[in-house]
């Protein structure tokens, strides 16, 4: 537990999560992703986590009315810094382009700053979609998911 952080259960999909708390799921579609995804966003506002959440410009919209059908209050945790949503391109795809060296820096980054804002855990939400395109940089893709396993462990934090 290098930043520190409590090891209180996390629960997705109605199972709790380990001490490694990276978890990557394949949905069918936005619904199930939804009714999976959010109860586990819905617990970590209830417990004063952070949530930084990275998706697809166009589904921003939908991600806040989502979040906010859930008994979340968007704007205030916007407002607060509980709450950041980030677009693919301000986060995997900078400069147009997935750079996985730039992106395992990112995610350090923001674990690190959730802990140094006083937030008990970040709860990290990435949809990967763009992954599907073809983009550059994607083929490093599963070297990214290997090297970040190796980042992760140093945090208490939950990465889906």
């Amino acid at each position: 537990m290098q930043n520190g952080q409590s090891t209180r259960q996390v629960r997705l999909a109605g199972t709790a999560l380990g001490r490694t708390r990276h978890v990557c799921a394949f949905f069918s579609s936005k619904s199930e992703e939804y009714r999976v995804l959010l109860p586990f966003m819905k617990e970590g506002f209830d417990n004063g986590d952070r949530a930084f959440h990275i998706v697809k410009d166009e589904h921003r919209p939908e991600h806040r009315r989502q979040l906010q059908q859930a008994g979340i209050a968007v704007d205030d945790a916007e407002r607060s810094g509980q709450l950041e949503i980030q677009r693919w391109e301000d986060a995997y795809l900078r400069d147009g382009h997935f750079d996985q060296n730039r992106m395992l820096a990112l995610i350090e980054e923001v674990l690190q700053t959730g802990t140094a804002r006083g937030y008990p855990l970040t709860r990290l939400v990435a949809n990967m979609e763009w992954a599907l395109e073809d983009r550059p940089g994607v083929g490093d893709i599963v070297e990214y998911e290997t090297r970040l396993n190796f980042v992760l462990p140093k945090y208490d934090d939950a990465v889906c």
